[in-house]
């Protein structure tokens, strides 16, 4: 065996150029899925970060029938404090729960007395809020404590708001806002901080405490339109998910969703999974023609050479051996070659740091070296190595040497 690959690997290197050309190209390939698969993980996780933790949380819980309603903001559709209760007794018997905070969210208007402007209004326990959407805070300027961001009274506003109407921190604003019953009420705020967007300047949402939200929708009794929940590691996402599912009290009740389901940048996810297929789909013919060719070509130039150790008594399998040994040599070098360039781009770009804006949040990507995809392009490679040797290596043979002999 080890004679077969001494013997491949001295046939590889008697056309240096042919073999150096085929070796860089599926190196290259190999390189490029590893470092787009490290740049599209990093980016992939970096945006789902900001989405989750600034604003949506890992998980949503609503009663049964808001989200399909949820672009008009319904106060009918609102869980009760024994509701609420209830949910939260079901995420406290999960050990991978972190942390969950209630929420209310309707729609109204803010007026500096002089100007008015429609918002969409978040009512938050703050301390609960910041454990749920820890990136949160950050986006927020002029707070001093994170875990108070907001008390009864105060309101923070979006930094559009802040430009339309004027207006800044210090500054007073009152919300006016219609109740389900459809009485209207308004409450004046103290401004306290200025909320910067992570999509740009459309987004109107304003922020108060929870308490001030019950009054001004004047509840008789207390009421939540959502509960967000963290997990403590993304990959119990799914268990989490599930494990409500089955342990809900009543399944007409209540529904789950995941930031995928009440995000539209999921969809921009999955066109980043399937770019990243694609890419390797690519190398995989890459690789399948590179080899096919260098192996086709060898047998069609040593055609006569194939004749001569036939005639000498090597049996067939060993010809057929032989050239599935330099096929699987060229594709285990360049694997190598292709492995250490990528791993090697990977540390450089997180040495000099890639970063880009989000709405106004600066992005730094961190790729990781994707050691789950590199196993399995290695392991693509290989296989289609030996794959594409298949045909040439059984053509060379099955020559007979008395007909190999006549190309000389």
């Amino acid at each position: 065996m080890n004679n077969i690959f001494k013997i491949a690997l001295r046939n590889l290197f008697r056309y240096k150029r042919r073999t150096l050309l085929t070796s860089s190209l599926i190196a290259a390939g190999i390189m490029v899925v590893i470092v787009f698969s490290g740049l599209s993980s990093s980016f992939k996780a970096s945006m789902i970060s900001v989405i989750t933790d600034s604003t949506l949380s890992h998980l949503q819980v609503h009663k049964k029938g808001y989200v399909e309603s949820i672009e008009n903001i319904p106060l009918t559709i609102y869980m009760t404090a024994k509701e609420v209760q209830d949910v939260q007794t079901i995420f406290k018997k999960q050990k991978n729960v972190d942390s969950f905070s209630p929420r209310i969210k309707f729609g109204g208007m803010v007026s500096n007395y002089l100007q008015t402007s429609n918002v969409r209004i978040t009512a938050v326990f703050p301390d609960m809020e910041d454990k749920v959407c820890p990136a949160l805070t950050k986006r927020i300027k002029g707070i001093k404590n994170k875990e108070t961001f907001i008390s009864s009274g105060e309101i923070i506003v979006p930094d559009i708001i802040k430009k339309g109407l004027n207006v800044n921190i210090g500054d007073e604003l009152v919300i006016i806002a219609t109740n389900r019953t459809g009485a209207v009420n308004a409450m004046p705020f103290k401004i306290v901080g200025i909320l910067e967007g992570t999509a740009g300047p459309q987004s109107k949402d304003c922020y108060i405490h929870i308490n001030d939200a019950q009054n001004l929708l004047m509840m008789e009794e207390p009421e939540i339109s959502e509960i967000a929940v963290r997990v403590n590691d993304f990959k119990f996402l799914k268990s989490v998910y599930s494990n409500f599912k089955k342990d809900t009290l009543d399944g007409n009740l209540f529904e789950i969703h995941t930031w995928e389901e009440l995000s539209p940048f999921s969809s921009i996810s999955k066109i980043v999974d399937l770019l990243n297929m694609m890419v390797k789909v690519i190398l995989m013919f890459i690789v399948l023609v590179s080899i096919l060719n260098i192996i086709v070509m060898s047998v069609y130039e040593r055609t006569s050479e194939i004749g001569t150790i036939g005639a000498i008594g090597t049996p067939p399998n060993k010809i057929l051996g032989l050239f599935l040994a330099e096929g699987l040599s060229l594709g285990i070098i360049s694997s190598v070659i292709g492995v250490v360039t990528g791993v090697f781009i990977i540390i450089v770009l997180n040495i000099i740091k890639i970063s880009f804006k989000f709405g106004v949040i600066d992005l730094v990507l961190s790729p990781s070296i994707p050691v789950k995809d590199i196993f399995m392009v290695v392991f693509v490679v290989v296989i289609i190595s030996i794959l594409a040797s298949l045909q040439p290596a059984y053509k060379a043979s099955r020559l007979e040497p008395v007909d190999a002999l006549r190309n000389v």
